[in-house]
C-alpha cells in the first residue's frame, strides 16, 4: 500500500497524522509526504529557509516518510490560486507515488488553507475516473489538526467526525511528540493545543474512544473495496 498525506504546511502532516505514519511505516507501507505551502512565508516564529527545510526532513525522518514533495503556493493565500492548479499539482503527486490512500484536511477546518486543500484533494481523489493509466483510489480520508480543526466556528459546514481510528501505541504518540519538536518555534507551552500534554491527551482521548492504546482519528469519506 501507499499513503499519500496532502497538507497546507510544514507540520500540518505530524499533527495530523505523525503516530499513524509511524506506525505504517514500521510495519512495511510506504508513505509520502506533500506539503503545499512548504514557505510559510508568514508563520510566528519562522526560522530561516534553511532551518525550516531541516526542521522538515528531520521530522519526516523521523516517522518514516519515504519522500516529500513541497509545493511553492503562498500560505495564508491559497484562496487566491487557481484550483486548478492546486488539483493538479497534487495529482501529478499521487500518480508519482502511485497511492491507493490519501490523507487530508477537514474541509470545516478554521484554517482558510486547510479548507483549500481538502477541497482540492477531494477533486484529484476522482483522477482514477479520468484516467484509466493511474492506480485505482483506494480510500480518503480527513485528519483532524490540534489547534484548528477545533475551532470549526462555521455551522454552515459539517464538522469533524471520525469514524476510524488507527491505533499508534506508546511508542508511536512518543515518536510523534518527538517529531513535532524538530520543527522550531511550533510547540507551545500548556494548555495549548499543540502542548505536549494536549498531543498526547487526545491520543488517549481517541484511543478510548475506540477501545485503543493511544489513537489518532480520522473521517473516511470515500472507500472503495476491490
Amino acid at each position: 500500500m501507499s499513503y499519500l498525506i496532502v497538507v497546507a504546511h510544514p507540520d500540518d502532516e505530524v499533527l495530523g497524522a505523525g503516530g499513524t505514519i509511524y506506525s505504517l511505516a514500521k510495519r512495511g507501507e510506504e508513505v509520502n509526504v506533500c506539503i503545499l505551502c512548504s514557505e510559510v512565508e508568514v508563520r510566528n516564529f519562522r526560522p530561516t529557509t534553511e532551518e525550516l527545510n531541516s526542521d522538515i526532513h528531520e521530522a519526516n525522518k523521523l516517522i518514516g516518510v519515504k519522500e516529500i514533495y513541497l509545493g511553492g503556493f503562498p500560505n495564508i493565500a491559497l484562496n487566491t490560486v487557481r484550483q486548478l492548479d492546486l488539483v493538479q499539482y497534487i495529482e501529478k503527486i499521487m500518480m508519482e507515488t502511485k497511492a491507493h490512500t490519501l490523507i487530508t484536511h477537514h474541509p470545516g477546518d478554521l484554517n482558510n488553507d486547510h479548507h483549500h486543500v481538502s477541497i482540492a484533494c477531494q477533486a484529484a481523489s476522482r483522477l482514477f475516473q479520468r484516467r484509466n493509466d493511474v492506480v485505482q483510489l483506494k480510500e480518503l480520508l480527513f485528519m483532524e489538526i490540534p489547534s484548528s480543526t477545533e475551532w470549526a466556528l462555521n455551522s454552515s459546514l459539517n464538522s469533524f467526525t471520525p469514524n476510524l481510528y488507527f491505533e499508534i501505541g506508546e511508542d508511536g504518540i512518543d515518536r510523534k511528540i518527538e517529531s513535532l519538536w524538530k520543527y522550531r518555534g511550533v510547540m507551545r507551552d500548556y494548555p495549548h493545543p499543540r502542548s505536549n500534554e494536549n498531543i498526547k491527551s487526545l491520543a488517549t482521548y481517541r484511543g478510548s474512544q475506540s477501545g485503543l492504546i493511544y489513537a489518532e482519528a480520522f473521517e473516511n469519506v470515500f472507500r472503495r473495496v476491490f
